[in-house]
């Protein structure tokens, strides 16, 4: 004779299962989730109680966040945006057409081609400041974001190289039956080729928005200050503010939630993307 086991033990077992199957993916979630929780419920603390030891707020101070964003904030965060979503159309309307010429042409220099735009993403972008500012100093564009903006009409190596890889992985019968049609190679390229591509062209775009999102480097060195991203303006709010740090746990919230939001409404074909590039070559 058996005895039935009561539905929550029966629930509880399965979810004991669960953890302990995933017990590792667990773990890592919560290693990085700690930080964006602390830095959340700091940025609703007091002053006072922001430089306690206290991990839960007391008092919820959501105020902290209008302090924040107003003024110089709100203009960092559209010349983040105007920098990120130009540099990304840019860096795709470029990088596009020459990855499907590395992966669909035939013509002597090709594979030297490859290699170049290989050594281009080991090139450290440091090499090449200071004859670039000299370069942009004589277009009168420093003090802006012009030279970090237009770059992207020549392409970008590890997008170019990213794209082409994906792009081998597609059959050629596609693109030979479009031509059979009448259809001619910049309609092929448009029509038939890119459509099956879109994973690994939002993997791309998302990879460079993030990068331009974050960068820190080239705002600093070519931008005055009314024209500073996010990336150098968090960093002047910090040192204006280093023992509020409430506020300063408000601000990095602030533009940390933009990627984390865009990041996590496009995660599947990001996902996609990415794990769909071959590496054939």
């Amino acid at each position: 004779m058996t005895m039935a086991l009561p539905a929550g033990g029966s629930r509880g077992r399965r979810a004991l299962l669960w953890v302990a199957t995933h017990a590792l993916a667990v773990a890592l979630a919560v290693m990085f989730l700690a930080p964006l929780v602390f830095m959340a419920l700091t940025a609703v603390m007091s002053d006072r109680q922001a430089l306690s030891g206290s991990l839960w707020p007391t008092e919820w101070h959501w105020e902290n966040f209008r302090r924040v964003f107003s003024g110089d904030m709100v203009r960092w965060t559209v010349n983040s945006l105007v920098y990120a979503t130009l540099a990304t159309v840019l860096g795709l309307v470029s990088s596009v057409p020459a990855a499907y010429a590395l992966a669909r042409f035939r013509f002597r220099g090709r594979k030297l081609a490859l290699v170049l735009v290989v050594s281009m993403m080991m090139l450290p972008p440091q090499v090449t400041m200071v004859p670039l500012y000299i370069v942009w100093a004589r277009f009168h564009l420093t003090g802006t974001l012009w030279p970090l903006i237009l770059p992207n009409l020549f392409g970008d190596a590890f997008s170019i190289f990213l794209l082409r890889q994906f792009l081998m992985t597609i059959p050629r019968e596609y693109a030979d039956a479009a031509r059979v049609d009448g259809c001619g190679e910049l309609r092929t390229m448009l029509r038939v080729v890119l459509p099956m591509a879109r994973p690994a062209i939002a993997a791309v775009a998302l990879f460079q928005f993030f990068y331009c999102w974050n960068d820190y480097f080239g705002p600093l060195v070519y931008a005055q200050p009314e024209n500073w991203t996010l990336a150098v303006g968090v960093a002047s709010f910090r040192a204006a503010h280093h023992v509020e740090w409430n506020l300063t746990m408000a601000a990095t919230l602030l533009a940390a939630a933009p990627v984390i939001v865009v990041f996590f409404l496009a995660q599947r074909v990001f996902v996609q993307g990415v794990t769909l590039t071959g590496v054939k070559g």
